[in-house]
């Protein structure tokens, strides 16, 4: 079974408390909503306390073209890119050992937020002291399903290659791709939730030769699954001036009622009753979304509370959200034996879950 041998996550310098992105909100929206005091609760109601973005909170009241905001989204993909691979590869907490840039065999690069070609991770090789012939799978459009997507496909990878050492790299600069000009209630919703952040993980094959520190999760068993004809429900729509939030506010329903039964068909596969899942680790959409978590699969309260706590200091990073639990899960050292099961839902609609182990 592939193990996530370590882990790292950081955010760009500025932070915000939500009741300044709510003030800013309002003096951009004031004149376009007769009830915007009433549409700005959803600042109030998120369960988020503080975010981080790339640039000031000034800036966002300003106009920048696609090209600008684009531009700085490589420059700062591209600088916490290098910080995040260099603290996976070099954290005590989680690492026997230092691993070297040459020995990662495999790149995974998720993003959905900016655009670039080449691709991040190509800039991180030339920065970075990697080999030359690291294979290169930059992945975009996952969304918030992105991090455990990446997770699962390196699973898939290191099956296949039982010696290899993989990067799974997953940046987002959602506040980037905010329109100060975009009136839609999605944008309002999207400009009280989503944030920006990095997170990196190694992910190993059986014949890797990287001791541990302590207990560790080996991914068991993953699924991915798509909800036909629902591509409405969340994603971008793109035109000249950038990229404009789709965020539907049946989520939280499509959630309780789709959800359950493809988390238990995935358990009962794997021969996993639920209530021996200890450890949840939810990728939290918001409050509601963690609500609906625990509504279909049966679970109380306590089982979203470290999903809950990154919602509360990061808000929605999109795809390295759930990194940023599983890293807090990882630092509790659960007991060996104890299983986990990992959870993230984007674009598509679709849906990722990974059985999880501690040895």
């Amino acid at each position: 079974m592939p193990l996530i041998q370590s882990i790292y996550t950081t955010t760009p310098g500025h932070e915000i408390r939500q009741d300044d992105a709510a003030g800013l909100t309002r003096r951009l929206f004031k004149e376009k909503f007769k009830d915007i005091e009433r549409l700005l609760r959803v600042f109030d109601n998120g369960d988020i306390e503080t975010r981080h973005v790339t640039m000031p909170l000034d800036w966002y009241g300003e106009n920048h073209s696609f090209g600008e905001r684009n531009d700085l989204y490589i420059e700062h993909a591209v600088s916490l890119g290098m910080e995040a691979a260099a603290g996976c590869l070099k954290n005590p907490e989680f690492l026997g050992r230092e691993v070297d840039f040459r020995e990662i065999d495999a790149i995974f690069y998720i993003s959905s937020s900016g655009i670039a070609t080449p691709s991040i991770e190509a800039r991180l090789m030339n920065k970075l002291p990697f080999r030359d012939d690291v294979k290169r799978i930059p992945v975009w459009g996952l969304g918030c399903a992105g991090g455990a997507s990446g997770i699962s496909r390196a699973y898939d990878y290191c099956l296949a290659h039982p010696g290899h050492k993989v990067l799974v790299l997953c940046v987002e600069l959602c506040s980037l791709t905010f329109q100060t000009e975009d009136y839609t209630k999605s944008n309002l919703v999207g400009a009280s939730l989503f944030a920006d952040g990095v997170a990196c993980a190694l992910v190993t094959g059986d014949e890797a030769d990287i001791p541990s520190a302590g207990t560790l999760p080996r991914v068991r068993s993953t699924v991915s699954k798509l909800m036909p004809d629902s591509e409405d429900v969340m994603g971008w729509d793109v035109d000249d001036t950038g990229l404009h939030v789709v965020f539907s506010k049946s989520i939280p329903a499509i959630i309780t009622d789709w959800l359950g039964p493809f988390v238990h068909e995935f358990l009962r596969s794997g021969g996993v009753p639920v209530e021996d899942i200890a450890h949840f680790v939810a990728h939290p959409g918001g409050k509601k979304v963690l609500l609906a978590y625990e509504e279909a699969l049966g679970f109380d309260r306590g089982m979203t509370d470290v999903s809950r706590d990154v919602l509360r200091q990061y808000g929605n990073m999109s795809s390295p959200t759930v990194l940023f639990v599983l890293e807090q899960f990882m630092k509790k050292r659960p007991a060996a034996g104890e299983s986990g099961l990992m959870a993230a839902l984007g674009p598509g609609f679709s849906g990722e879950l990974l059985l999880l182990e501690w040895q």
